[in-house]
């Protein structure tokens, strides 16, 4: 047997398995992003449960119009049963003052948020796209839904965020090769104020770079520095249009505009963890 077909194999079994925990619940509520994971994770639901799913969808200050578009879009697509509410965490002191533990407040307002919803719309159980290579990184916003009882059936049953690609590519889910997604306050230093309009500049700097081809990027903001972080082997083509680049993102209000070295990279800004470099 050769590695794909056992790698294919591996996660055929977890899908079973999903398939058979999920069909367990009356109904669920499916916290839905537009992302890999939560696609993968509303289709499933809804094959499994034959309809007795729907997806809650929070449209705010932490998400670039643009992912709301697709999100949206997509919805539209694959026929999604999707609700959207309007979410405003910089109404949350936790969550403006951006101390290291940001993602907590965020999490915890938006989930009960849902719950909330939930409960008045008659489902039962909230469940989100948590998976099993999110164990990996620092994210403290899986103790808030620790604590309000929602629960990740792909990490229940082991799926890795390869495994869900492959498995989205099988059901021909348009998000199958989709970029890694995360909220734009992941771009602002631990202890930087977070603001609309800082929010707002972050979005708009990372739309200029995937206007010129880079799906996958981040701009990092520290205080009037930008550090663009795209992947090391773009650095030749990105070189041959920077000027363009720099000039559009200055407009912005942008004062400096940096490359970083060390390419691309999830949690850059993350507390450095004990044995890293």
């Amino acid at each position: 047997m050769n590695m794909d077909k056992q790698i294919i194999d591996a996660a055929s079994i977890k899908e079973a398995q999903l398939i058979k925990y999920l069909k367990s619940f009356d109904n669920v509520l499916v916290a839905f992003s537009g992302g890999v994971d939560s696609t993968y994770l509303l289709a499933v639901a809804q094959e499994s449960l034959e309809g007795k799913c729907k997806a809650v969808f929070a449209r705010g200050p932490m998400i670039s119009s643009q992912e709301e578009t697709e999100a949206l879009a997509l919805v539209q697509q694959c026929d999604f049963p999707v609700e959207v509410i309007d979410l405003d965490v910089l109404d949350l002191e936790g969550f403006r003052e951006n101390p290291p533990d940001r993602c907590y407040f965020c999490k915890k307002k938006l989930f009960e948020t849902f719950l909330d919803y939930g409960k008045r719309s008659g489902y039962s159980t909230v469940i989100d796209g948590t998976n099993a290579s999110d164990t990996n990184d620092y994210r403290p916003g899986r103790i808030a839904l620790q604590e309000l009882g929602v629960i990740s059936p792909l990490l229940e049953v082991g799926l890795t965020k390869a495994e869900i690609r492959i498995l989205s590519k099988r059901r021909n889910l348009p998000t199958w090769n989709k970029p890694s997604m995360a909220c734009l306050a992941s771009r602002v230093p631990f202890g930087d104020t977070i603001t609309a309009e800082l929010l707002k500049q972050i979005a708009q700097a990372e739309a200029i770079l995937q206007q010129k081809g880079y799906a996958e990027c981040r701009v990092r903001v520290h205080k009037d520095i930008a550090r663009i972080e795209i992947p090391i082997e773009d650095f030749s083509t990105f070189l041959q249009h920077r000027r363009e680049v720099t000039d559009s993102m200055l407009t912005l209000g942008i004062r400096f505009i940096t490359l970083d070295l060390m390419g691309l990279r999830s949690g850059s800004l993350n507390p450095i963890q004990e044995g890293t470099v």
